[in-house]
C-alpha cells in the first residue's frame, strides 16, 4: 500500500511540474495542500446557496443537523473557490470573532446564531475558553473575559447561543 501510494504521489507531482512551469508556483501549491489554520472553529458542509451581490456574495453553508453558516465573501473568492450548490466546504471563525449570550432570542444583527449548551469553561487569567456543544456533537469555541463571563451568568451546562457575523466567516474548499 505503501508503495503504491508514493507511486501514485510521484505521477501527481510530475503531472503538476508538466503543468506549470514555474517552479515557485508550483511549491506554493504543494504547500497550499498541507496548510493547517489557528482558527478554532472549523465546521465541514455543503454549500446549499450562493447569492451574489455587486461586490460581496452570500454564502450558506449546510453543516448538518438543522445548522447554517453565512459567510459574506467577496464575488472573486466564490469564483476562485468554485463554490456553487453541492460544493463541499469548510466554514472558519476565530474563536475571538464569537459572542455569546444566554438569552436565544436576543435581537442582534448577527446572521449567525448557533443555539447549544455549554460544555466546558477554561478560566485564564484574564480571558475564558468556552466550548458550547451544539447538535449532532458539533462544537463551537468562544474566547471572552472572565468578567463578561460573569456578567452574563455562563457555567457549564447553561444553554448559550454563538452568535457570529457573516463577515467574520471564512470559507476554504479542498481542491
Amino acid at each position: 500500500l505503501y508503495r503504491k501510494l508514493e507511486t501514485g504521489q510521484r505521477r501527481v507531482v510530475e503531472r503538476l511540474q508538466t503543468e506549470m512551469h514555474d517552479a515557485a508556483r508550483l511549491n506554493e501549491v504543494l504547500k497550499s495542500i498541507t496548510m493547517k489554520t489557528s482558527a478554532r472553529n472549523q465546521l465541514r458542509g455543503v454549500v446549499t446557496r450562493v447569492q451574489r451581490g455587486a461586490v460581496n456574495a452570500d454564502v450558506v453553508l449546510d453543516v448538518g443537523d438543522g445548522i447554517e453558516i453565512f459567510a459574506n465573501i467577496t464575488r472573486e473568492a466564490v469564483d476562485e473557490l468554485g463554490l456553487k450548490r453541492g460544493r463541499e466546504a469548510v466554514a472558519l471563525i476565530k474563536s475571538s470573532l464569537v459572542l455569546l449570550s444566554p438569552d436565544p432570542g436576543i435581537r442582534i444583527s448577527a446572521r449567525n446564531r448557533l443555539v447549544g449548551t455549554i460544555a466546558s469553561i477554561t478560566q485564564g487569567a484574564v480571558n475564558c475558553e468556552v466550548k458550547i456543544e451544539l447538535a449532532g456533537s458539533r462544537t463551537v469555541v468562544a474566547i471572552v473575559t472572565r468578567e463578561g463571563l460573569k456578567e452574563l451568568g455562563l457555567r457549564k451546562g447553561s444553554p448559550c447561543v454563538a452568535l457570529v457575523k457573516a463577515s467574520h466567516v471564512l470559507i476554504a474548499v479542498n481542491d
